[in-house]
């Protein structure tokens, strides 16, 4: 029974990550911020709106402000589950984001 409490548990969280990663994407896409690429989330986090090919100071604030959920989730979750199911879980919704949002990664803009 906790194998199955812990697929729902995982599922769930998997689902809340990738909707909250979703819409980080979404604001990235926005401000043409080429979000996966290496660096990148870290100038954000620090506030460089150089990082954007398009101005858009809203939308940035909301990006900023989503990144840092994210790791606040994150630092959570690692906290009652551990790291390695956490990075899993991220790895996966990484990967559906880069599917489905092919824009947030490679040469900006694209092609």
């Amino acid at each position: 029974m906790t194998t199955n409490h812990d697929t729902v548990r995982s599922d769930r969280w998997a689902r809340t990550l990738e909707e909250l990663d979703h819409e980080i994407g979404r604001l990235a896409m926005l401000c043409r911020v080429p979000i996966l690429e290496s660096g990148v989330i870290e100038r954000v986090l620090h506030g460089d709106r150089l990082v954007c090919g398009a101005d858009n100071p809203v939308a940035f604030a909301k990006l900023r402000d989503l990144l840092m959920m994210h790791f606040a989730v994150h630092a959570k979750w690692a906290a009652e589950v551990g790291e390695p199911e956490v990075a899993a879980i991220e790895r996966y919704v990484i990967e559906r984001l880069r599917k489905s949002l092919p824009e947030l990664g490679g040469s900006w803009p694209p092609a």
